[in-house]
């Protein structure tokens, strides 16, 4: 933990009392990490189906089996002894459309939006910046691409439907919210960039909840897997999750 002055020495540009300096954070080139995957999963013999959406699953027809029907441009369907539900924003509305899931084992979905602005030219910092937390997101924080280039979010709105559209006028909150750890930010160069949807398990009142994995123990079928509620840091924690699930199938 950091006090003033030690913070003004490493970051003058941020107004902060304290901060908590993480020197192994960093980011990540989430295309390439993908593409990485990708060729794992092939050398073990795994395949890659795209625009081949999974419509709905039967758990009851047969026993310990899994029918899995898939739509696209390929429409046929499936029979697995293993499934692991991993749709991000999509998995507790595929839980609807899955037959043999129980319903009591189903959690209530909320969505929070956030929206992401880029910062056009020059900046000062070469590191990201996090401030205090708000209910429901990490903050309006600083991050940087591969390139160096600056851009914040995400905020918080919450959404009753699914809509990646941004709102230019959000940038008057962002404004105010930057300018509490960075007073030399220039209002014109923030341009509206992207937004993304959080899968919330609670609303804003309900506190921190997420990365709900549900096994047997919790829905009754064997070879089922369900990862729930996995918003940020679902990249970050994607191969920690990804043993553990393998751990529960084994």
């Amino acid at each position: 933990m950091g006090d003033h002055r030690r913070l003004s020495r490493a970051l003058p540009d941020v107004t902060a009392f304290a901060g908590l300096f993480s020197p192994t954070t960093g980011i990540v080139d989430s295309h390439g990490l993908m593409l990485g995957l990708l060729t794992d999963v092939e050398g073990e013999g795994g395949m890659l189906i795209c625009r081949a959406p999974v419509e709905s699953v039967d758990s009851s027809a047969m026993p310990a089996k899994h029918i899995v029907t898939v739509g696209g441009e390929s429409p046929c369907e499936l029979v697995a002894s293993r499934v692991v539900n991993a749709a991000g924003l999509e998995a507790i509305a595929l839980l609807r459309r899955w037959k043999g899931y129980p319903e009591s084992a189903r959690p209530a979905q909320y969505f929070a939006r956030g929206v992401y602005f880029s910062y056009s030219g020059k900046h000062p910092f070469d590191t990201l910046v996090y401030p205090v937390p708000e209910p429901g997101g990490l903050g309006i924080h600083l991050t940087l691409d591969l390139a160096g280039q600056a851009r914040f979010g995400p905020d918080v709105e919450w959404i009753d439907r699914v809509d990646y559209s941004v709102d230019p006028a959000r940038r008057e909150a962002f404004v105010a919210s930057i300018r509490r750890w960075w007073q030399g930010l220039d209002a014109d160069r923030l341009q509206p960039a992207y937004a993304g949807i959080r899968p919330k398990l609670g609303d804003a009142s309900a506190g921190f909840q997420d990365f709900l994995v549900q096994d047997e123990e919790a829905h009754r079928l064997p070879g089922v897997v369900h990862l729930l509620g996995i918003e940020s840091p679902g990249l970050t924690a994607s191969l920690a999750l990804a043993r553990y699930v393998a751990d529960k199938l084994a």
